[in-house]
């Protein structure tokens, strides 16, 4: 493999550290401490300035894994119709696990699009406190969450690919 693969999987692997480390922080430390701020307005407003700072360091990592995941499967060559016409292939543990991830990718993007674009910002338009920001709140969590399934379903098959 040239040196351009290895880069490019660096890469890829260092975006998705920062994509899915991110996700985590936000869950598991980010809104737990945010949760326990008293003040609705503050905790709101803290709410919506994380969340927009990490929407564009979450997407930046989401489109450079788009490439660099392009750019690993052709250089693998994974993108040749050739190969993917061979039931060989195409009914492989490899293929399976790849197929698998790209629909996970496909999950998670759509779950990302609208949580970030949609229900956040909506969510910040909101009275703070209310009961509609609290059902946003708890709507937007479930949105997080299923994200964060397909992004380990991701990872579990991006292992699969590695070490098939």
């Amino acid at each position: 493999m040239p040196s351009l693969y290895y880069l490019s999987v660096t890469i890829h692997v260092l975006s998705a550290l920062v994509w899915l480390g991110g996700m985590f922080f936000l869950a598991l430390v980010g809104a737990p401490v945010l949760r326990a701020v008293e003040n609705p307005e503050l905790r709101q407003r803290l709410f919506d300035q994380l969340g927009y700072r990490f929407r564009s360091v979450g997407w930046l990592s989401l489109g450079v894994l788009l490439i660099t995941g392009v750019a690993n499967l052709w250089y693998r060559g994974a993108l040749s119709a050739a190969m993917w016409r061979d039931p060989a292939f195409a009914n492989s543990g490899w293929a399976t696990a790849l197929k698998i991830k790209l629909v996970a990718v496909t999950v998670m993007l759509i779950v990302e699009a609208y949580h970030d674009w949609v229900l956040g910002p909506r969510a910040g338009r909101v009275l703070a406190g209310s009961p509609e920001a609290l059902a946003m709140r708890r709507q937007a969590s479930r949105y997080a969450r299923v994200s964060a399934i397909a992004g380990i379903v991701i990872v579990v098959a991006a292992v699969r690919l590695a070490r098939p």
